[in-house]
């Protein structure tokens, strides 16, 4: 596995693992690598700084970039949280028959956010109503 910094079209830089070199340039070639801030499709690496462990082993190495890439997860999962929470109404239980309220126009169309069984959202689904499912990670004191 081969781990490249990347950047958009737009300056976005991110990174993204790759099986191999080939492997990174088949997948950008056939405009398989998207941004994921803009969706952008032209991508091309960016540069990159190599990362040495002065005086630890290459385990502890990989140990500490896995714990940089789960910080940055974590991080991201929690703005998603908090916009989700300051710009949608809570309704619970309830989601998935507010979804179809909203859906089927007996209500205006506003952000919700709640809980539904798996076969409630499976009825969402085949109903044709868009909504997407987040897994909540609990709330971290750091």
């Amino acid at each position: 596995m081969i781990l490249y910094q990347l950047r958009c079209a737009g300056g976005h830089e991110f990174e993204a693992w790759f099986r191999d070199a080939a492997t990174y340039d088949e997948q950008v070639g056939a405009r398989g690598v998207s941004c994921p801030f803009c969706g952008g499709k032209k991508i091309t690496k960016a540069p990159m700084a190599p990362r040495l462990a002065k005086g630890a082993s290459r385990s502890e190495a990989v140990a500490e970039r896995a714990n940089e890439v789960a910080t940055h997860i974590f991080q991201a999962a929690a703005k998603l949280r908090q916009h989700i929470e300051e710009n949608c109404d809570f309704v619970g239980e309830k989601f998935a028959e507010e979804a179809r309220r909203i859906h089927y126009g007996e209500t205006e169309a506003h952000g919700i956010y709640g809980t539904a069984t798996d076969d409630e959202a499976s009825d969402l689904t085949d109903e044709g109503i868009e909504f997407s499912q987040v897994k909540w990670f609990p709330r971290r004191n750091d």
